[in-house]
Formats: C-alpha cells, structure tokens, sequence
C-alpha cells in the first residue's frame, strides 16, 4: 500500500510534466479552454475534451452529439461577443508574430489586415452588415481600416502592408493579406445593404486587390510568398479571384485557368497521390484546395449530365468521362478539363471527410479551421446534398473545442484566438451564405 502511495503522485506529475514540456503550441490549450489544473482534466469530458482532441483520442464521428441548431446558435454569439472585446482602437485585429506566439492578449498584438478581413468577414456573415445588425459599426470601423490599408499601398507592391512575419503570413504566405482583403471587400460590395456612396470606394480597393493578387502568381499557377502551408495561400487567391468576377470586377481568365489547374494537379483520382509538398505534408491541407477549385466546374458537369440522362442521351449508371462528355456536346479538350474537375471534386471531396485526413496535423489549429472552411464553402457551391452531413459532423466538432470565454485557440502554428475564432464562425454560420455560394457556383 505504501509502494502505491509512491508511485501514484510520482506517476501523476510525470505525465504532468510530459504534457508541459511539449510545443508551446500544445502546452497552451488547455490554458485557454479553462484555467484548470491538469488534475482536473477529467471535468472537460461532458462538452469534448480538448485534450482527447489534442492527442487523437476521440473520434470525428463521436463529435455530430454535440450539434443542434440551439448549440450552434449559441456558439456563434458567444464567439461574436469575445470577437468585437478584441477589437482595436483603429478598427482592425491582430492575429500576433509568430515569433511571439505566446502572446494570446488581442491587444497586445498589432492589427493586420488578413486578420481583419476574417473578422470582418465572420461578422458579415452572422448577419450584420454596414447598415443593420448588433456589429454594423465594429464592422464598419473594420472595413475603413481596411480600405486605408489598400488605398495607403504604393502600387508597385503586391501585399498591402509593410507588417512581416505574423502568425498568418508565415503558415499561408507572404501575401495572404491581399487575399483575405479581396474576400471580404467582394463580400460586402455585393451586399444590397451597402450604401452606393460607399460602392465605388471599395470596388476601387477590390481592384487594387485582383491586380496584385494576379501579378503574384507564378508559371504553375501558385501564388509567390507560400508559407508552412502555402497550398492554402494559393487555394484562398483562387477563391479571391473567383468572388471578385462574381462582384463584377474582371478577372484575367488565363491566370484563373492556370490558378485552378495548379489545386486540381494537387490530388490524382487514378492513383489517390495527394501532393503536399506546399502544404507542410498534410493532406488535408491540400485536398481541401483541391475540392474548392474544382467544385464550380463539377457542378456544372453535373448538371448537364442530369439533363443528358433525362434526354435519354447517357444512361444514369454511365460514369463520368471525357468521352461521356464529350457525347453530349463537349469538345474534346474542354471535355478532357472539365471531366478532370468532375472527378476531382467527387474523390477529394470524400478524402477531405475522412477522419484519419480530418486531423490534419493531429490537432486543431487555424490551417484544419480554414480546411475545414474551404470544403464546407466547396460542397455549397457544388449545390451537393452532403453539405448537411459535413456540417453536422464539423459543426459538432467545434462546439465541443470552444472555451468559456466563446473563443476557440489555435494548438499549433496559427494559434491566434483571433483568427480561430472568426475562421471558426465563418465554419457555424456557413448557411447563411448558401445562396450565394450557390451564385458562386453558376457563375462558373
């Protein structure tokens, strides 16, 4: 008995230690979901223990108990309420350096404009806009910091600001600033409730935008400056040039084409090689990309496949191919290409479900938050029936990981409260965009 009076306390600070010694990207979850002893772990299993999550030890699929529209409801205000106590004086948010990553404070930290954006974004979509809703003013003192930045850049540069070397640039890219700001200014340009004398300001910051986003990108139709995970920084310009032609803005067709072939060459349907090489050796990374860049043209393959088969042309069972497609009008090279987003899209689409892929780099941080952002936003614009599916299981997910305070926390390179908080809310409240994601995708 004695001997077990030992070897228990001993065996409890060891792991104790163990657990405090590793990353500091994984010492400080737990700080952040609740000031609570390590002993006292045990008391986080009623909501999905954070740690369990860390380490691998509970299943995805476990996560859908914890989703209904009451609880995803209340877990937007909730991250809506902490966002809006982080905003700073000149109207923008900050996600920190990552060379200072143990800084958590979002007033400590200097304000950036991909931070911003997201923010700005996250409050766009639950519902407020520049005229209406509980935030319409920090929304709008975030889009003003916003157009400063794009209007205050000289134009030979391709970012639009001169900050280097924070959490977000250094994980997606150099020049993910522009990008997330061309998102949200295609966002709120389209938005009915956006005062006209506003419109020309930001369709002329958007502008700005798509040159530099579009001078940027490189001969295999990446964008340049790509960080630990740049496969998302190209994956996110993709998606910027897309919205911005959806908004009215012209767009250079060639480096949209090749930008979209660069995420479609990211994953082989023959084989199920996923290419990580840009994006840090996680599949998740990439194979969101890819389902996103293909989801439009799959969609409209689709489509034409369903007025084919009611026609009596092919038959419902025929698989998709190039030489399918091209039995019901396609030529032969478009045919070849859109065949290829077609198949893409169907086989990345579940890859990028799949559990084991779910985890990403084995715990939750910005990156898997964005991934699982980019597929939600792919399966909407696809009009795919498993959008709902998804949304339970990812939904659930983050409810379970969201601290007291509504804020959800980053355990490895972005970790910024910040950024995981709005990218997180943009995840939950995903259905109020569906038809424009749905517009999205009929644009092509």
């Amino acid at each position: 008995m004695k001997k077990v009076k030992i070897i228990f306390p001993i065996t409890i600070i060891t792991m104790i230690i163990a657990v405090f010694t590793m990353e500091q990207h994984f010492s400080d979850a737990q700080n952040d979901v609740q000031k609570a002893s390590p002993l006292d772990i045990k008391l986080c299993a009623p909501q999905g223990c954070v740690f369990k999550t860390l380490f691998g030890e509970e299943s995805v699929e476990t996560y859908e108990v914890f989703y209904n529209r009451d609880q995803v409801n209340s877990s937007i205000n909730k991250g809506l309420s902490w966002l809006v106590t982080a905003q700073q004086p000149g109207g923008g948010w900050g996600c920190g350096s990552h060379s200072n990553q143990h800084v958590r404070d979002p007033h400590a930290v200097a304000s950036d404009p991909a931070t911003t954006a997201m923010v700005a974004m996250a409050i766009h979509r639950s519902g407020s806009t520049l005229t209406k809703g509980p935030y319409s003013n920090q929304l709008s003192r975030g889009l003003n910091y916003l157009l400063d930045a794009v209007e205050n850049t000289p134009s030979q540069d391709v970012n639009i600001t001169r900050l280097r070397g924070t959490q977000i640039q250094t994980k997606l890219g150099a020049n993910i600033d522009v990008i997330l700001t061309s998102q949200f200014l295609s966002n709120i340009l389209e938005d009915s409730n956006t005062p006209g004398k506003q419109k020309q300001r930001i369709q002329n910051a958007l502008k700005i935008c798509v040159d530099k986003i579009q001078r940027n990108q490189q001969g295999d139709g990446s964008f340049a400056g790509a960080g630990w995970a740049g496969v998302l920084q190209s994956s996110l310009a993709n998606n910027a040039l897309e919205m911005a032609r959806g908004a009215g803005i012209a767009v250079d067709e060639d480096v949209l084409e090749r930008s979209r072939n660069y995420q479609k060459g990211n994953y082989d349907v023959g084989s199920g090689r996923v290419n990580t090489d840009k994006g840090a050796g996680i599949v998740l990374y990439s194979v969101s990309g890819s389902t996103r860049a293909s989801a439009a043209e799959a969609r409209k393959v689709r489509e034409e496949v369903d007025r084919a088969v009611k026609q009596g042309k092919v038959k419902p069972s025929q698989a998709v191919s190039s030489e399918m497609l091209e039995s019901i009008g396609y030529a032969p090279a478009e045919a070849q290409k859109m065949a290829t987003s077609y198949q893409v899209y169907e086989s990345a689409k579940g890859v990028s479900q799949r559990e084991d892929v779910l985890k990403g780099f084995g715990s939750d941080g910005g990156e898997e938050f964005l991934s699982y952002l980019q597929t939600g936003e792919s399966l909407m614009i696809n009009n795919d029936n498993g959008w709902e599916n998804w949304f339970q299981q990812v939904s659930g997910r983050l409810i379970s990981i969201q601290d007291n305070q509504g804020k959800w926390n980053g355990h490895h390179c972005i970790t910024s409260p910040v950024f995981c908080t709005a990218t997180c809310i943009l995840v939950l409240s995903i259905e109020n965009d569906i038809k424009k994601l749905q517009d999205l995708g009929n644009k092509g």
